[in-house]
């Protein structure tokens, strides 16, 4: 097990022996980010600019604009609020090379609290236009997404949480952004997962299978642009979807599948996510049981929509 934002951290530094165009910037959390890794390996490439999130993007786009590839970092809550107007009007709008790469994502920041922890970020990023998305499974598709990001032109953003997860991918995984992964065949219904949530699904798959449930498990590592030929093939031979994110169920994944069912095949579906609300303080484990973010929500949910289905 390892934590998305470890596996950020190797990777940046990584990519920075291989790439002198490569910049970072942090506002003062290097250490909970990870791009102190970075920056201990390329002093003079690396910005601590402080606690200013809006200058910190700001700076970014102005070294975009000279070819480098900055690689900004912040906690999630900070990034997409704090940040948000510099996002969409100096990054996104000129479509600046700028990758947002944002730790700390949702209720796993644990004692925190509902103030630090963001389950809101994927919405607003994504519907900011020019702006690509990206949640990562695991340590190995972080590494993987990264080294794809560092490669693609235009503005990206990457949520990252802080606690190790459980892996999902194998060594040498590869990363192609708009692009989900059917992990595991199923023909009753499908469970359309992303970020931590993969892994509870293919568990949820498993113990279903024991209860002569078929599940599919379909991981979306890109929320925008959406593997859309992925969801409707999964509809169509399936019938029923049930989405799962560590993330408000307003305008993340659950949302963006919607979406693309709603115009192009309606199929039954059942949202699993935040309802509509708050964090809380607690610790990580503590609060996705709370939360009904686990396996234990989705299996429940695939019961549900396959008698429904009937």
């Amino acid at each position: 097990m390892i934590a998305t934002r470890d596996a950020y951290g190797e990777t940046l530094a990584a990519l920075g022996a291989e790439n002198d165009r490569i910049v970072a910037l942090d506002a003062d959390l290097s250490g909970s980010t990870k791009t102190g890794v970075f920056a201990k390996k390329f002093p003079e490439r690396f910005f601590n600019m402080g606690i200013a999130e809006a200058n910190m993007v700001g700076t970014a786009a102005g070294l975009a604009a000279v070819g480098k590839i900055p690689f900004v970092s912040t906690f999630a809550i900070f990034a997409a609020g704090r940040a948000w107007e510099q996002i969409r009007q100096s990054v996104a709008y000129p479509k600046a090379n700028v990758k947002i790469v944002a730790t700390h994502g949702g209720v796993t920041v644990g004692e925190d609290g509902g103030s630090h922890q963001s389950v809101e970020d994927v919405a607003i990023m994504r519907a900011i236009p020019n702006m690509t998305v990206i949640v990562p499974a695991d340590g190995e598709e972080t590494k993987a997404a990264i080294r794809a990001v560092a490669d693609y032109k235009g503005p990206v953003y990457v949520r990252l949480g802080r606690n190790k997860v459980a892996s999902v991918f194998p060594e040498g995984h590869k990363f192609e952004i708009g692009k989900g992964n059917e992990l595991v065949s199923g023909t009753d219904l499908t469970f359309i997962t992303t970020g931590l949530m993969t892994a509870q699904a293919q568990i949820a798959a498993e113990k279903l299978k024991g209860e002569g449930i078929s599940a599919r498990v379909i991981h979306i590592g890109t929320i925008k642009p959406l593997d859309r030929e992925l969801v409707l093939k999964a509809a169509r031979e399936t019938g029923a979807i049930v989405t799962g994110e560590e993330h408000s169920v307003v305008g993340g994944l659950g949302s963006a599948v919607a979406e693309v069912l709603s115009e192009e095949c309606p199929t039954l579906l059942k949202r699993i996510g935040v309802l509509d609300r708050f964090g809380l303080s607690g610790k990580a484990d503590e609060l996705l049981k709370y939360f009904g973010l686990n396996a234990e929500a989705l299996i429940e949910a695939g019961r549900e929509i396959v008698s429904r289905k009937k």
